[in-house]
């Protein structure tokens, strides 16, 4: 029964992540791109209408795909046996600082951006701030689906060294930059695109070769 338990895990935490990160693009390639073309009543209308709705499935299933994720980061061990997990330590640091974002910075100013809940406040600030950590998670996004699929597909004998910290460390980098930094060459779609497959290929680098 405990395969059975486990399987229905994984196929959770895949289709709860497929909802995460398809609200995600979603947000960043097209609601945001029309956002700026969009006629004041549409915009007023889509923000009144669309984006809340649209806002609960993203942050639902941001929470979702981490309660799944810890769990099954538990039955794998890999917190009893954090030295032997480096992919999926990578993929799983991004996730948890992605779903950190989520609630804490994209959600909060969101409402405020919005109007919603009661929240005021500075909205064009908010907008900026909920904007930028949008991009990160949109850039973190390539690197956690390579930790949750070079876990099992990927044979790498970093076994957290030195590959490994240095890819937690860029991840922290990059984490802070959407906290305190700008978007940089992530303010197009293209650019949070290859900027997103870049890293990937920069983190499989070291913990391949490092």
């Amino acid at each position: 029964m405990g395969a059975e338990i486990e399987f229905i895990f994984r196929w959770a935490h895949v289709l709860v992540g497929i909802v995460w990160i398809g609200m995600l693009y979603y947000f960043n390639f097209v609601q945001t791109e029309y956002f700026k073309e969009a006629e004041a009543e549409a915009l007023k209308d889509a923000k009144a209408k669309l984006a809340p709705r649209a806002l609960w499935w993203f942050r639902w299933g941001a929470m979702m795909t981490f309660i799944t994720g810890l769990y099954l980061l538990h039955k794998v061990g890999a917190f009893s046996n954090f030295s032997g997990s480096p992919v999926i330590w990578v993929g799983a640091i991004a996730g948890t600082l992605m779903f950190l974002n989520v609630w804490l910075i994209i959600w909060p100013a969101q409402q405020v951006v919005l109007g919603l809940n009661g929240k005021t406040g500075d909205g064009p600030s908010s907008a900026a701030k909920a904007g930028l950590a949008s991009r990160t998670n949109t850039l973190l996004s390539g690197p956690m689906l390579f930790g949750m699929l070079g876990s099992k597909h990927l044979y790498i004998e970093d076994a957290g060294g030195t590959g490994f910290w240095a890819s937690v460390a860029i991840i922290l980098a990059l984490e802070a930059n959407a906290l305190f930094g700008k978007t940089g060459p992530m303010t197009s779609v293209k650019g949070v695109i290859h900027c997103s497959i870049a890293l990937t290929a920069v983190l499989w680098a070291l913990l391949a070769f490092l």
